[in-house]
């Protein structure tokens, strides 16, 4: 049987913390900026973690 092969569109969203924990960007920053103002926009600059409720199925997608 095959190697499994990690989801490369995962891989490049996600990052694994030296935790254990899934690390992401935020959502709603590529454009229509103007109508946000900037503490919005500082905000959703920073990154994430991935919530409790995804983290296993973002796990399944980073280890293939």
């Amino acid at each position: 049987m095959p190697k499994m092969k990690t989801k490369r569109a995962a891989a490049k969203r996600f990052t694994l913390t030296g935790t254990g924990k899934i690390k992401r960007n935020k959502a709603n920053l590529r454009h229509i900026l103007t109508k946000k103002d900037q503490a919005r926009k500082n905000k959703l600059g920073k990154s994430a973690l991935v919530s409790s409720a995804d983290f296993r199925r973002t796990i399944k997608l980073l280890q293939g």
